[in-house]
């Protein structure tokens, strides 16, 4: 028999216990809401969950090209921010359970972006063909990813008057933000 280094983690409280990646807790195809029941995969809140997970990859994306500093610094705030939201999606009373939700000044917070990034553009004159740099073609698909995740949460919103329209607001003024940063970034 041997005996544990006085390092190991059963025996040092100092380090943090490894969490698991996989749980097997959804293998039959159910997951937990947040704070709430079971559900399938397939739910519609997780559908929505899944659609904002995606965004922030597909934000991630953008960001490994190197983008400018203001806005890379202004899209690692919105993947922050996705994470809340995610969990305010899938809680079935946020309120109930000290869950940051969209406030109304996270939407003002979003225009006075998009405000400030289009008054150094030159005007649109035509529909923007995405494209461009990398970069700006990562963005304009975080951008469309976007706008499905915000299909899925009207979906939620038409079959439950009580889910967040500030959600729907915000996500509908991030669309816009990643449109008008795809711009900036192209000039």
């Amino acid at each position: 028999m041997t005996e544990e280094s006085p390092s190991s983690p059963e025996k040092n409280p100092a380090t943090p216990k490894r969490i698991r990646v996989y749980s097997r807790r959804g293998d039959l195809g159910e997951t937990s809401l947040f704070s709430g029941p079971r559900v399938g995969k397939d739910h519609p809140r997780i559908e929505a969950v899944g659609e904002v997970d995606e965004l922030s990859s597909a934000i991630g994306l953008a960001r490994s090209f190197g983008l400018p500093a203001p806005a890379d610094e202004i899209l690692e705030r919105i993947q922050r921010k996705l994470i809340e939201v995610g969990t305010e999606i899938t809680a079935m009373t946020p309120g109930r359970h000290a869950v940051p939700t969209v406030q109304p000044e996270d939407i003002r917070g979003l225009e006075e972006l998009i405000d400030s990034l289009d008054a150094s553009l030159p005007p649109l004159n035509s529909f923007v063909i995405p494209g461009g740099s990398p970069a700006q073609a990562a963005l304009h698909v975080a951008r469309t990813v976007c706008r499905r995740a915000e299909r899925r949460l009207v979906a939620l919103l038409r079959a439950d008057a009580s889910f967040s329209r500030r959600l729907v607001a915000w996500f509908n003024r991030l669309g816009d933000l990643l449109f008008v940063l795809s711009r900036h970034c192209g000039r």
